[in-house]
């Protein structure tokens, strides 16, 4: 679930649910849409359950735990909700199964190349228990008229190595000041900076 809390003094007030496992959250360009990088439930094979972005609009409802993407039952929940997952939302981006996106950001002020900006940037922390392994990059999702738009882009890989090793997760995502990407690494125990290759004469 996502909570919003009135403050001073307010109480929390639930904002969404049936969302597993949210962490990053970010605004989109409209400064009004709130997104969401979901991390889904194990146990339903290599490709089940897709990780996923989505808008995440006031009141919405995912499912969790009766159901994924909207209304796809998940038999091992007993008893059934048919009456929730009637209602459930169907998420706007899937990102693919166990890539275990952990961090989001706005492209917002970016000063990577065009085809890396007007999107999200997402943070995939990598598979523990997905043959073969999925995830460990940072990828880019573009957008198009405030929703996402085509395949996710590479943006920094690399953190498995040729033994099938990981020697890097990204986690946190961020633009900095000066347009560059910022990357939490937990493994490597390191902040990546991506920015531009400088180009000849400028």
């Amino acid at each position: 679930a996502i909570w919003q809390i009135a403050l001073p003094g307010g109480q929390a007030s639930l904002y969404a649910s049936g969302l597993r496992n949210p962490n990053g959250l970010a605004w989109a360009a409209d400064g009004r849409t709130l997104w969401t990088v979901v991390n889904e439930r194990d146990e339903l094979g290599d490709d089940l359950v897709p990780d996923y972005l989505t808008a995440v609009p006031p009141g919405a409802f995912f499912g969790w735990p009766w159901g994924y993407f909207g209304q796809h039952v998940d038999r091992r929940v007993q008893p059934p909700r048919p009456d929730l997952l009637a209602t459930a939302r169907v998420p706007d981006y899937a990102l693919g199964g166990h890539v275990a996106a952990l961090g989001l950001a706005w492209s917002a002020h970016s000063r990577l190349p065009a085809d890396l900006v007007g999107g999200m940037y997402i943070g995939e922390h990598g598979s523990w228990n997905r043959t073969p392994r999925s995830g460990y990059a940072v990828v880019f999702v573009p957008f198009a008229d405030g929703r996402p738009s085509g395949a996710p882009r590479t943006v920094l890989g690399g953190f498995v190595n040729g033994d099938g090793q990981a020697m890097g997760r990204p986690v946190g995502v961020a633009v900095d000041a000066s347009g560059g990407l910022l990357v939490a690494d937990d493994v490597g125990n390191t902040i990546w900076r991506v920015s531009a290759s400088a180009q000849p004469g400028r």
